[in-house]
This record gives structure tokens, sequence and C-alpha cells, in this order.
């Protein structure tokens, strides 16, 4: 079957990990506290912390332990949803104040931008919120490029590891399984995307990786369909 849609990872396929870890992760953090304080009656954050709240089994959880559970969750780098939407929050702030751009790979960017042009449907899938995926590729090292995407897809369809959150979002998609590239720098991602009926590709940014179930490349460059 013919591959009209690419589904990709961020973290280590599109993004370099250590811009992830060395400087959103850390910006979280030390905002976390006083975002969640000044933030505490906005709709948005209020959601987040009934979920947080919903998550701990603890209705009554006050403002100093809500904000040590997401502290802890965050040094613990859980992928929890409720931590992941206040971390794109605090992330839209950083971005439009120009603390920092989003960092992709000139390889990444190179070919998404290509198979647009070629008509290929473009998504993404990561552990972090559809809102923090946005704002990445909203002020991106080579500026706006959320147009060149037709889906964001994050944990509220499933684990990155399951089987069934790859089969959700090819459904959202309205695109047969078979169809679809998947991305990834995590064999198990792509296990539960192949086991979906995708096409896989691992991304070996950094460390040698051995995966005798996938196609191994080093960059966007050797990826040919």
């Amino acid at each position: 079957m013919t591959i009209t849609s690419i589904l990709t990872d961020l973290e280590g396929t599109t993004t370099d990990i250590r811009f992830v870890h060395n400087v959103l992760f850390p910006y979280a953090r030390e905002h976390l506290a006083s975002y969640v304080t000044s933030q505490w009656k906005n709709p948005e954050v209020a959601s987040i912390v009934k979920q947080v709240r919903d998550e701990i089994d603890d209705p009554q959880a006050d403002q100093a332990a809500i904000i040590t559970v997401l502290t802890r969750w965050i040094d613990q780098d859980k992928k929890i949803t409720p931590l992941k939407a206040l971390q794109g929050l605090m992330w839209a702030d950083g971005y439009a104040n120009g603390d920092f751009t989003g960092h992709l790979y000139k390889d990444a960017y190179e070919h998404l931008s290509a198979w647009k042009k070629a008509g290929l449907s473009l998504n993404v899938f990561s552990s972090g919120s559809v809102n923090a995926q946005k704002l990445l590729f909203k002020y991106s090292d080579f500026g706006d490029l959320t147009g060149l995407f037709d889906g964001f897809y994050d944990t509220n369809f499933g684990h990155k590891r399951e089987q069934s959150a790859y089969e959700s979002i090819a459904k959202a998609m309205g695109t047969p399984a078979g169809s679809i590239l998947f991305l990834s720098d995590i064999q198990e991602e792509l296990d539960a995307a192949k086991a979906a009926g995708m096409h896989t590709c691992l991304l070996e940014r950094d460390d040698k990786i051995d995966s005798p179930r996938h196609k191994v490349v080093q960059s966007f460059d050797q990826i040919n369909f």
C-alpha cells in the first residue's frame, strides 16, 4: 500500500532531546510554583488541577500539594496528561517572551517541507500536549511551521507504547494504518505502531541502535519510501 501520511514523534526524531531536557523541562520546573499560584483561578489551570486531583485520588488536595505533586512528576519525567498540559501553558509564555525557540533538526525541516509540497499528510504524535507541539513548530528555529501539519496527537489518544493509541490516531486521521509511516527514536513505540499496521522507521540520532524489526536511519535524508 502506498504511504500517503507521515506520523512523527518529536523528541529525538525531529527535535534534539537535549533541547527538551536542558531547556524546556528546567524552564517549566523553575516557573511552576509561581505560575500555578498566579493562575490558580484560570479556568484552564483549574481544569488541570482537577485532573491532578483525580490522578492522585485526592479531591481535596490544596495548592501546595498540587505544586508538590507536579514538581515531583517533572523530576521523575512522568508522561502524565495534566502535567504535559500545564507545561504547555508555561512554555507558551517562554516562547512568546523570546526566552527560547523550538529546536528542529535541519534535515527534518527540509524533508517535512518537501513531503508537504509532494502532497503527503504530516502529523505529530508526542507525549507532550498538543499545545506544546504547536508551540514548538510555531516558534521553531525556521519560523512558523504549523501550516505544514494536518494533525497533532498526544496522550489523550493513549500511551505511545500501546497499539490502541496508533489505531485511534489512524481512525482520527481517516487514513488506513497501512498508508501511514511512523517515525520515532523509541523501539517500543515503533513496535506498537507496527502492531497497529503502520510502516515504521527508527531515527538513530546520537546512540547506536540495533533494531531487527524496523528500518534504521541516522537522519531524514536517509528515509526513502
